[in-house]
């Protein structure tokens, strides 16, 4: 697998790949790689000829009260696991790089960045957009893989790709759970073994709300309220949000119809998660 850092060596790269007309695949990651992550490479390698990689901790996604400074990073092991799972190249920028002397443009999306994460987190889906159109015409792929995970991410990315006309193939892949149900996550060893145990009533009340969806259960406020009490009334849990709202376009939904996203996140300790469950 190649290593690269420099914008013009990872253009030339990627279009001397497309000019031999082959498929080009792209996973961008934030590094301290974990088996989502990797299930999204394994994707792309499946989507493409060739998977590209990239790993750089976004300095613009993080609010200044955020955990921007702690945020792990393991670059040697991200390499070896990148390339295990089927990358041929890593780009690997560094701040000076994405972001130089004088940077001053920003991408925003607007509706579907405004609830959820983007109301406690209001310059959070900015950074992200910028950062991912900047990859985008970086690496130039054909297709880009993401998780489901942050679901919300994955509906900007796509209304972003969609509304600048960027050509760029969006996938998205399902959430990879730890066998207890936990959403694997670069912030899970953040976790202290209580506050792990805990975590893991997220995913129960995810369950215990599609068990009232599947029985014919409409009401929002009682599926709400059943995933807030089971939620915080496990310590040291708080809830951050807990929303039904339109897989497509965020909006919150007064009775629940499909497609319908049921969105999670919550606080164990100092460490903030998210969750979901799609209903299409």
């Amino acid at each position: 697998m190649k290593v690269i850092h420099d914008i013009d060596e990872m253009r030339r790269w990627s279009r001397k790949r497309r000019l031999g007309g082959l498929r080009l695949a792209f996973v961008p990651t934030m590094g301290a790689l974990h088996e989502g992550h990797l299930s999204l490479m394994r994707e792309g390698t499946k989507l493409a000829d060739s998977l590209a990689v990239s790993i750089y901790v976004n300095p613009a996604q993080f609010a200044p009260t955020e955990d921007l400074g702690r945020y792990p990073r393991s670059l040697e092991d991200d390499l070896r696991k990148s390339e295990e799972a089927g990358a041929d190249v890593a780009f690997v920028p560094t701040d000076a790089t994405i972001y130089p002397d004088g940077f001053q443009t920003f991408v925003t999306v607007e509706d579907v960045a405004k609830p959820l994460c983007g109301a406690s987190r209001p310059e959070h889906f900015r950074g992200v957009a910028t950062v991912v159109a900047k990859l985008f015409n970086i690496v130039e792929p054909d297709v880009a893989v993401f998780g489901e995970k942050d679901f919300q991410q994955l509906v900007v990315i796509r209304r972003m790709v969609r509304d600048l006309d960027m050509g760029v193939e969006i996938v998205g892949c399902q959430i990879v759970r730890e066998p207890d149900g936990l959403a694997v996550s670069s912030r899970n060893r953040y976790l202290s073994a209580e506050e792990r145990e805990s975590a893991t009533s997220l995913y129960r009340s995810l369950n215990a709300a599609a068990e009232m969806i599947e029985g014919g259960e409409t009401d929002v406020r009682k599926i709400i309220e059943r995933v807030t009490n089971m939620i915080e009334s496990t310590k040291p849990m708080r809830i951050d949000y807990a929303k039904l709202v339109n897989a497509d376009t965020l909006a919150e939904l007064d009775r629940f119809e499909r497609p319908a996203l049921l969105a999670l996140a919550a606080f164990a300790g100092n460490t903030r998660l998210i969750d979901n469950r799609c209903f299409r």
